[in-house]
This record gives C-alpha cells, sequence and structure tokens, in this order.
C-alpha cells in the first residue's frame, strides 16, 4: 500500500489555505498537511521537512507562485507541483514548469482528488490550449482562449464568443472543447453551451429556471447542469 502523501499548503489569503487544507484532510490518501502564508517560510519547512507535493496559489506578495515552482525544481528531490488559483492565465508557464496539475478556485472536493490521483500517479494533466485557429476570408487567425465568454453548439460546429464581441465559427466538437478547456474555468451549462466561469457576472434563479449573464448576454442553464453549476458559483 502506498504510504500517505506528505503535503505542503501555500497561499498568502487565510481562509482559502484553510478550505484547501481541510478538502486535502479530508483525503485517505493524504497524511501529512503542513500549511503556510509565504514562499519564504514554505523554503523553510521545505528544508527541515520531506514533502510529496506542494499545493500553491500563484499570486503572492513576493515570489509568485510560477517563480517559488522554479527554484523547487532545482532541487535535487524537487516535490510535486498543484497550483491551485482563481487565475487560468498562467496556466501554460505552469505545465511549463513540469506542474502535475492546474486547478480553478473556488476548489471543488472531487477536482482536488483528481489532482491528488495525479501526484499519485506521477502524471501530469494536458497542458491547456492556449489558443485557438479560426479561418475566415481565406485568412486564419489565433484567437487566445481567455478572450472567450462563451461557446454555443452549431451543429458540427461551435461558435466562440469573444470579450469584443466578436464571434467565430470552428469545426470543433463542443465536447471536444469542453474537455481541452477545462482548465481554464469552462463549463457546460446546457447541452449546447460552455461558459467561461470567471466571466459569469450573475446566476439567476426565476420559477425555477435558471440562467447566468455573461458579459450582458443571459444564457439558459438546464436543469441537468443547474445544481452543479450552483456549487462551481456559490461554494
Amino acid at each position: 500500500m502506498t504510504a500517505p502523501l506528505r503535503v505542503l499548503v501555500l497561499d498568502d489569503e487565510a481562509p482559502a489555505r484553510d478550505e484547501l487544507a481541510f478538502l486535502l484532510r479530508r483525503d485517505p490518501r493524504v497524511g501529512e498537511v503542513t500549511a503556510c502564508a509565504g514562499p519564504t517560510e514554505a523554503l523553510r519547512i521545505l528544508r527541515e521537512t520531506e514533502v510529496d507535493a506542494v499545493f500553491l496559489d500563484v499570486q503572492m506578495p513576493g515570489l509568485n507562485g510560477i517563480e517559488l515552482a522554479a527554484v523547487l525544481g532545482r532541487f535535487k528531490e524537487p516535490p510535486a507541483i498543484v497550483f491551485v488559483t482563481a487565475h487560468d492565465q498562467h496556466a501554460v508557464d505552469a505545465f511549463e514548469l513540469d506542474a502535475i496539475d492546474y486547478v480553478l478556485k473556488p476548489v471543488r472536493e472531487e477536482r482536488l482528488a483528481e489532482a491528488v490521483r495525479r501526484v499519485l500517479a506521477g502524471s501530469r494533466a494536458a497542458a491547456p490550449v492556449k489558443q485557438v485557429a479560426v479561418e475566415r476570408g481565406g485568412v486564419t487567425r489565433f484567437v487566445p482562449v481567455p478572450e472567450i465568454r462563451y461557446v454555443e453548439a452549431e451543429g458540427d460546429y461551435a461558435r466562440l464568443h469573444t470579450g469584443s464581441g466578436e464571434s467565430h465559427l470552428v469545426r470543433i466538437p463542443l465536447a471536444q472543447l469542453e474537455s481541452q478547456w477545462a482548465q481554464a474555468g469552462f463549463v457546460r451549462i446546457h447541452r449546447s453551451v460552455l461558459v467561461a466561469l470567471p466571466y459569469v457576472s450573475e446566476l439567476r434563479v426565476d420559477s425555477g429556471r435558471c440562467s447566468v449573464l455573461v458579459d450582458g448576454v443571459e444564457l439558459p442553464v438546464s436543469r441537468r447542469h443547474t445544481r452543479s453549476l450552483r456549487e462551481l458559483l456559490v461554494p
């Protein structure tokens, strides 16, 4: 039987740090969990204690999470790195540093369990797609994924709606985009709609019907996806 994981949690915000440590301690595959608030304290702990994995935020005062991960990567036996952050724009940098996983806040227990599984397996998640190629009038443009607010299925195609108000039609199934862009915070709210969670400004419930507001556009949420979406948006 594999020994329980020894984990270090690093986040400068106490509520987020405490919640993450609490969820990790609930996982039977995790043993000792140490929590700290800053990179300097983390490095001291890592010099004095054997740790299997570090779950850390990106945005921190002083040395940020990406810079700290680069330092840890130079250790003789570096710990596994899992980023836990509210910001998806650093995902590509994280995977270039051989991070095991990149988990977006608010953290769901089942998503964290998957990160623990990847640490134990020593396998990395696939790096998220940074941009998508769209064609119009014989010209191919590359649209950054963080600029996309929501996606609607149109038969065998998907229509991408961006923050600038533009839309682009691509021949990619919605299910494929859902899988590829999960790390960037995209979730399905309807059989024909994906939304980027960071851009959901309102969750509306009226007469039992649920919808979300994204960039001023109201999008319906199916009954099937209402509960999981509420758990993501209202932890």
